[in-house]
């Protein structure tokens, strides 16, 4: 098994241009494939970031509903948002499925921000005591 380790990856062309290959002949841009912001934080009670990566701010709007500032801008506002949640099992009666909407209908997208809304299968609104999402895109 070979292995390389690097500090950094430069395209020979163009400084962002890194192919990947996978498997015999599929090729995909590496800095395409990769996620640009990913958030995981407590969304109950005094909401807090547990860990992030390329997220400035959090901002409990109410009830099941959140702003994710980035530290850096996306693009476009054509960027993709993939989000969810999970709930502590240890209490069942409180527990339904919920789940976590990107880009709630009230709220602008913007390249700079991102709002999350969490309800549950009844469209209840609720708070959610873990939620997590992650931003693939280009960044401006």
């Amino acid at each position: 098994m070979s292995e390389i380790k690097v500090d950094t990856l430069t395209g020979k062309t163009t400084a962002n241009d890194i192919t990947v290959t996978v498997g015999a002949t599929a090729t995909m841009s590496l800095e395409q494939g990769l996620a640009k912001a990913w958030v995981n934080f407590n969304g109950t009670g005094t909401v807090a970031i547990s860990d992030s990566l390329n997220v400035s701010g959090l901002v409990d709007n109410g009830t099941g509903d959140y702003s994710i500032t980035y530290s850096s801008a996306f693009n476009t506002v054509s960027y993709l948002t993939t989000s969810g949640c999970r709930e502590d099992l240890s209490n069942i009666a409180n527990t339904s499925n919920r789940v976590v909407n990107p880009r709630r209908a009230t709220a602008a997208i913007t390249t700079g921000l991102t709002r999350l809304g969490a309800v549950d299968f009844g469209y209840a609104v609720q708070d959610v005591q873990d939620v997590f999402a992650l931003y693939h895109g280009d960044l401006a």
